[in-house]
């Protein structure tokens, strides 16, 4: 499901994106448990949020970045390896 670059993504309702003031950092709240995000697992977190495919995330924090062509595949991988967790851990919208 998560790797067709077509597919959008959205945080499941039972989960929701919180940053937290005392450790600085960004976290996903879901019912008893909780996921702590670095920098750019938050950055690919804010944009699941129903508007972009996999493909436009990818692409936004690619520009974003700065990146070239090699780069923008690091980037490719990274939001596809953080989307299957999501998706694993039941953290995103059917």
């Amino acid at each position: 499901m998560a790797r067709d670059p077509s597919f959008i993504p959205k945080l499941a309702n039972k989960a929701r994106l919180r940053f937290d003031r005392h450790s600085g950092s960004h976290m996903i709240v879901y019912p008893e448990r909780g996921l702590a995000l670095n920098d750019s697992a938050a950055k690919i977190a804010k944009r699941c949020d129903g508007t972009r495919s996999l493909t436009e995330i990818v692409d936004e924090l690619a520009r974003e970045a700065g990146v070239d062509a090699e780069g923008r595949a690091d980037v490719e991988t990274d939001v596809l390896a953080f989307v299957d967790l999501l998706a694993q851990k039941g953290l995103l919208e059917p």
